[in-house]
């Protein structure tokens, strides 16, 4: 795996991010961003 850089986020928006992304809320840049900043492997059936 390649170095990742780091990134601060703000905790607050990051969960409040990550509540919309599990009620599946969120836009998709938005969501993208969010599995991308956690590694997060989408699950294709949730998001239907």
């Amino acid at each position: 795996m390649g170095r990742r850089k780091l990134q601060w986020v703000n905790t607050p928006v990051l969960m409040e991010a990550l509540l919309r992304y599990e009620q599946g809320r969120l836009p998709r840049p938005m969501r993208l961003w969010v599995e991308g900043l956690l590694e997060i492997q989408p699950n294709k059936t949730a998001l239907l």
